[in-house]
């Protein structure tokens, strides 16, 4: 649980918050999807920030929000009443997560009713809520006694976690729980890395180093991109230091022809050419949306290659025959490394997603190997935690292909687990999101 924080006035966050949380759970659109649009006519930076903590919150724990209220309702809500439903979801996170006092909690939520024009419910939430504050160490003590309730995961999920990290499944679950920190990648082609977080101390923002990436800088407290200093002139990215990990591990030689097979929104990208500025890069990506935000990080960061909007796997539409020495394939995967920054996968992932991705990830590896060249060297990686798509499907290509080698080279950071393919981290390692990263060498003879 949290410290206690200071509640804004006004229903109308709560409302923003309410209509948010009914695109994400009532009509399944991702938070990324949904990005700022529902915070954009608050005027206020705060409101903007408890918004956000609000539907991130209820998301990260639905699963034990809905068991409440289906326990405190006397009669279900009507579907037409599924946003008020969101608005209890919102006032059991502020009394139960956020501690907000519960006088104000209850206040605030009770007037946010107005704001959805269900004056009619004032009473039944302000009942509900004040049931949940006397019943709380009833109500928690039930829900812990129930993984599924307890980690607010759902059921296949947990089973996946449990067959696979038998030792690790309730840290992991733990984990996808907190709140990930705010961790910078400083552009070094224009700014030390020290100096950027003298920059970021004279702002008022403190940083500590990050253990691994030698450009990284971890934030103790999250703010909005616009102001971090230099930003919108490409000094600094927003990137978790897991992910920075995949410039240092492929590590291509200077001037060496490269491959980024799947690479918007473009972070790796960037921060690969902001280490090796003379790559000859190529970047494909089959989403056309995804390929504009892969243009901006472009034009902000400055870097400049060949991008193409294509299907990686049809290689006939994007490659001209000429060998590459190293191939980023971050690819498509379920995400379960990156629960506490996307908290709405527990919700949005389904069981029988895992093969369909781990089909396109071989397809993937597939029609990259032969455009590999010999001596080459080629970065897989996912942010899953789930082997069907890391270490078993690094293995199975491994058995289908006699001219590959797995590992990585001298000097790789020695962090996250060591498996026999490949290397992986798990969530909240070193405060890290989940990735999985193997290297796969192309043999020469």
């Amino acid at each position: 649980m949290n410290a206690a924080i200071k509640p804004r006035p006004g229903g109308d966050v709560r409302a923003h918050a309410a209509r948010a949380l009914l695109d994400v759970i009532g009509n399944g659109v991702s938070l990324t999807k949904l990005g700022d649009s529902y915070r954009g006519d608050l005027p206020d930076r705060r409101d903007r920030a408890l918004v956000s903590e609000l539907v991130r919150g209820v998301v990260r724990w639905w699963f034990r929000y809905h068991r409440i209220l289906d326990t405190l309702l006397e009669r279900q809500l009507k579907p037409r009443d599924d946003d008020l439903r969101m608005l209890l979801c919102l006032g059991l996170h502020q009394v139960l997560d956020l501690r907000v006092p519960d006088h104000a909690a209850v206040a605030a939520t009770v007037a946010a009713c107005d704001a959805l024009k269900k004056s009619w419910g004032k009473g039944l939430v302000n009942a509900v809520l004040r049931n949940a504050i006397r019943r709380r160490s009833e109500l928690e003590q039930e829900l812990d006694a129930d993984p599924r309730l307890r980690f607010s995961h759902p059921d296949w999920l947990l089973e996946a976690l449990r067959l696979d990290w038998p030792d690790a499944w309730e840290r992991i679950a733990a984990a996808n729980n907190m709140r990930a920190p705010m961790t910078l990648r400083v552009n070094l082609r224009r700014v030390s890395r020290s100096v950027y977080r003298d920059l970021l101390a004279t702002a008022g923002m403190d940083a500590i180093e990050t253990k691994w990436s030698h450009a990284g800088l971890s934030l103790r407290f999250a703010v909005d991109v616009d102001e971090l200093p230099g930003f919108a002139d490409g000094l600094v990215s927003v990137q978790d230091e897991a992910a920075q990990l995949a410039a240092m591990l492929l590590a291509p030689e200077p001037g060496a022809r490269v491959l980024d097979a799947c690479a918007a929104p473009g972070g790796k990208l960037a921060h690969l050419l902001e280490t090796h500025p003379d790559l000859q890069v190529q970047a494909v990506e089959s989403d056309p949306v995804r390929a504009r935000r892969l243009l901006a990080t472009g034009e902000r960061i400055g870097f400049d290659c060949r991008i193409t909007i294509a299907d990686v796997t049809r290689t006939a539409d994007w490659w001209d025959g000429v060998p590459f020495d190293a191939i980023l394939a971050d690819v498509p995967c379920s995400a379960t490394g990156v629960i506490r920054r996307q908290p709405d996968v527990k919700l949005h992932r389904r069981c029988d997603d895992i093969a369909r991705l781990a089909a396109q990830q071989a397809a993937i590896l597939e029609a990259l190997w032969p455009a590999l060249r010999r001596g080459g060297k080629l970065l897989y990686a996912t942010c899953s935690v789930l082997r069907t798509e890391n270490e078993d499907q690094i293995a199975r290509f491994a058995q289908r292909h006699s001219d590959v080698a797995v590992g990585f080279t001298a000097g790789a950071p020695a962090c996250g687990t060591t498996l026999r393919y490949g290397l992986q981290v798990l969530p909240g390692e070193h405060d890290m999101d989940g990735f999985y990263y193997a290297c796969l060498v192309k043999n020469r003879n």
